[in-house]
This record gives structure tokens, sequence and C-alpha cells, in this order.
């Protein structure tokens, strides 16, 4: 099963999908629209809505969700598919995942989700940029050496593909740690002023620096980061 935060029709999760036929039969199942940064929310208190949808990719079950990722995971395992999956597949997110930041992201969320539902789980980030070089020559091996890979309990598999060519990538850097340090420090600023109601909106800059044996600092110096990360929920 895929799903992700990006939305189903994201560019990201069809080449997922795509690349996933070669390991099985392919569930997606994945929010209507743009669901970054809502961690591992669940839906409790309303009910959401699930639809069947016509996909680009050509033998793929795909269902759109409007609730958040988690949810898409929960409703996929718990009603619509008609067995448990073997793996679940988060992403590719449109932006990286890496450091302190991994607690916001709804792709590692919906992870971990398949980790409560006793699932093996993949979430695969990448630069939010449109060159896929790294990603495309990478991907199916990854995918193929983390598959069925055993995972210690209440952990999930995090890759991320460095913004770069496939010529400048410097190969894969396995056993990443989580970095400690912030991928973005955030700072508010004031847009508007109503009275003493005031309106702030997030700016984040851009961390350069991380530790060499963390998962920033290998997509900051080029290389694909593969890691285990521990429910951080």
């Amino acid at each position: 099963m895929i799903t992700n935060d990006d939305g189903i029709f994201a560019k990201g999760i069809m080449r997922l999908a795509e690349a996933a036929k070669a390991f099985g039969e392919v569930w997606v199942i994945a929010p209507e629209s743009q669901r970054s940064a809502a961690s591992h929310t669940v839906t409790f208190h309303k009910s959401f809505d699930v639809w069947k949808v016509d996909y680009p990719v050509d033998g793929v079950h795909a269902y759109a969700c409007d609730g958040t990722p988690a949810d898409c995971v929960r409703i996929g395992v718990l009603n619509i598919m008609p067995g448990k999956p073997d793996v679940i597949l988060s992403g590719i997110n449109n932006g990286y995942n890496v450091a302190n930041d991994l607690q916001y992201s709804a792709t590692v969320g919906a992870a971990f989700e398949a980790v409560f539902q006793i699932i093996p789980a993949i979430a695969f980030s990448e630069a939010d940029k449109e060159n896929h070089e790294v990603t495309d020559l990478y991907l199916k091996q990854i995918m193929e050496e983390y598959i069925d890979k055993p995972l210690r309990a209440g952990c999930i598999w995090n890759v991320n593909f460095p913004d770069c060519t496939a010529a400048e990538c410097r190969g894969i850097l396995y056993d990443r740690t989580v970095s400690v340090d912030e991928f973005y420090k955030d700072t508010y600023n004031e847009v508007a002023v109503n009275g003493e109601r005031k309106s702030y909106m997030v700016e984040g800059h851009r961390n350069w620096n991380a530790k060499e044996d963390s998962d920033l600092w290998a997509i900051l110096n080029g290389y694909v980061s593969v890691g285990s990360v521990r429910n951080i929920s």
C-alpha cells in the first residue's frame, strides 16, 4: 500500500506507485490534496470520505481520502484492502524529511501509523525541485534491498534523496542517525493587524550544518541517506 502527504495526484506518489509495481500488487490510498506537516494526526471526532479514483498509473487500485495521511493508512488497512498489506510506502515526499523536522512530517506520520498496525513501512523523500535523477537512479535498488528487510519494533526506514544530478551524487550512506539539528530554523513574520488581533506567517531559514553521521549531513553533501527512525509520536 502507498500513501503520501502531497496529495494522490502528486508526481512523487505516482512515480513511487510505478516503481512499486515491480514488487507486487499496489494499492494507493492517499489524501485528495496537500496535507503536509500534519504529523501523525488522525480523525476521531468527525467522519471523512473515501472514494475510488481513475489513476494515471496502470494496474493499481487507487482511492482518495479527505482525511489525513494517517487516516489513509488506517482506513486502507482496516476497511478498504482485502487483507493487510505486506509493506506500506509513504512518499515520495516533495521536500526532505530529516533532522528534528521529522516530528512535523505527515509522510513519516503515515509510516508510523503503519507501525501501529504492525506493518513494515518505508518513507521516501527528495528535494522540492524538478530534478529527480538521483531518486530515479536509486529508488528501485533501495526498495529491493529494504522492502523485506527486518526492522526493530517501533521503527521505520527513512530514505532521502539529495538535490543534485546523478553524476554529482556521491552514493548511498546507510545507517544514518537522525540529526539533532533543525533542518529549518523558523521565525514568524507579522503580516496583518486587525485591532488587537495579529496574523503571523512562518519563514523557514535553512540550516547548512550537521554532524557527519547524520541524515542531514548526508543529503547536504550529495549522498542518499538511509536509516531507521524510532517512533517519535
